[in-house]
C-alpha cells in the first residue's frame, strides 16, 4: 500500500514539472503574445508618383529598407492634399513605427503629423517641410540657394535687366515658396520678371502656361520653372524659339534634354540620397542616436 502511495506521488510530482518546464508550449504561447514582431514598419507618404524625382526618391528609400530588412508601406498621394492626410491616417491605424512624408501641400499635412504625434510616432519629411507638428528630420536641398543658381545662371547667359517668365510650383508647397524666394533674391536686382504664374510642378500645364505667356509676352527671354516637368513643358510650347529655359531637379530626362542642346540647365537635386539619408535617419534612431534636425542635400546645376 506504502508503493502504491509512492507510485501516484511521483506521477503528480512528474506531472507539476512537465507543466511548468521552461520548454513547454505554454511558455511559447506566452512569450510569443508579449514579444511579438519586432520588425520596422515604416509608413512612406509620396506627394506624387508621377514625377520621375520622386519615383528615384521612392526606389531609393525601398532598396536601402530592403538591406536593412525594414518593412516599407508607401502611398501615392496624386498630388491630392486630401487624399495624402488619408492616406496618412490610414498608415497611422496600420501601427507604423516610422513616418515619411513627402508632403504635397506643406499646411494641409500639418494635421496629419500631428497626429503621428499623438501617436508618439517619430516624422521624417523630404523635399517639403510642413508647418507644425513635430519633426525629427527634415531632408531637402536648399530650394532657395537653387533659385539664386537658376536666376543667376540666367543673368551669366543674357546679362542684366533680361525679361524672364517664372513657372510656380504648387501653391502651398515649401518647395515652391523656397525656390521663388531663391530666384528673385536674384532676378529682383538683375532680371525684369515679367510674369509668375502656377504650373503645379506639371509637365501639360507647363506646356499650357507658357503657351498663355509667350501669347501676352512674345519678347520674353527665358523661363525658370520651379521643376525640371513644367521646364520640359515650356520647352514643348516653345518649339525653335529663342528662349534659354532653367529647370529644377536633375530628372533624369532633364538631363538627357540638356545633353541634347534642348533645355539649357537644370539645378539637380539627388533624391536618391534623400532617401538614403530617411532610412539611414530611421535606423539612428531606433539605435537611440541623435539626429540633425535639418539635412541639407548637396545641389549641382548642370549645364551643357
Amino acid at each position: 500500500m506504502k508503493r502504491l502511495l509512492l507510485f501516484f506521488s511521483l506521477l503528480v510530482f512528474a506531472a507539476g514539472c512537465s507543466m511548468e518546464a521552461p520548454g513547454s508550449d505554454s511558455g511559447d504561447e506566452s512569450a510569443n503574445e508579449s514579444g511579438g514582431d519586432d520588425t520596422v514598419k515604416i509608413g512612406v507618404s509620396i506627394s506624387t508618383l508621377n514625377n520621375p524625382f520622386f519615383v528615384t526618391l521612392r526606389d531609393s528609400i525601398e532598396e536601402l529598407a530592403g538591406e536593412k530588412g525594414y518593412e516599407l508601406e508607401i502611398v501615392d498621394a496624386q498630388d491630392d492634399s486630401a487624399k495624402q492626410v488619408n492616406d496618412i491616417e490610414d498608415l497611422i491605424q496600420q501601427n507604423i513605427d516610422y513616418l515619411i512624408v513627402n508632403p504635397t501641400d506643406s499646411s494641409a499635412v500639418s494635421g496629419s503629423v500631428e497626429s503621428a504625434n499623438s501617436e508618439d510616432i517619430p516624422v521624417i519629411t523630404i523635399d517639403r517641410s510642413v508647418e507644425s507638428g513635430e519633426v525629427a528630420a527634415f531632408i531637402a536641398s536648399d530650394n532657395v540657394e537653387g533659385g539664386e543658381l537658376g536666376a543667376q545662371y540666367i543673368v551669366d547667359e543674357l546679362g542684366e535687366g533680361a525679361k524672364v517668365a517664372e513657372l510656380e510650383g504648387v501653391p502651398g508647397a515649401s518647395a515652391t515658396r523656397e525656390r521663388g524666394e531663391g530666384f528673385h533674391n536674384v532676378a529682383e536686382e538683375s532680371l525684369e520678371v515679367v510674369t509668375s504664374q502656377t504650373a503645379n510642378f506639371n509637365r501639360s500645364e507647363g506646356l499650357d502656361v507658357t503657351q498663355n505667356i509667350l501669347q501676352a509676352n512674345p519678347d520674353i527671354q527665358a523661363i525658370f520653372a520651379h521643376n525640371d516637368e513644367m521646364a520640359l513643358g515650356a520647352l514643348e510650347a516653345l518649339s525653335n524659339e529663342d528662349v534659354i529655359v532653367v529647370g529644377f531637379d536633375g530628372t533624369n530626362d532633364a538631363r538627357n534634354s540638356v545633353e541634347n542642346g534642348e533645355l539649357d540647365a537644370t539645378v539637380a537635386q539627388q533624391p536618391n540620397l534623400m532617401g538614403e539619408e530617411a532610412i539611414n535617419t530611421v535606423e539612428r534612431l531606433e539605435n537611440g542616436e541623435t539626429v540633425e534636425e535639418e539635412v541639407k542635400v548637396e545641389l549641382e546645376l548642370v549645364t551643357q
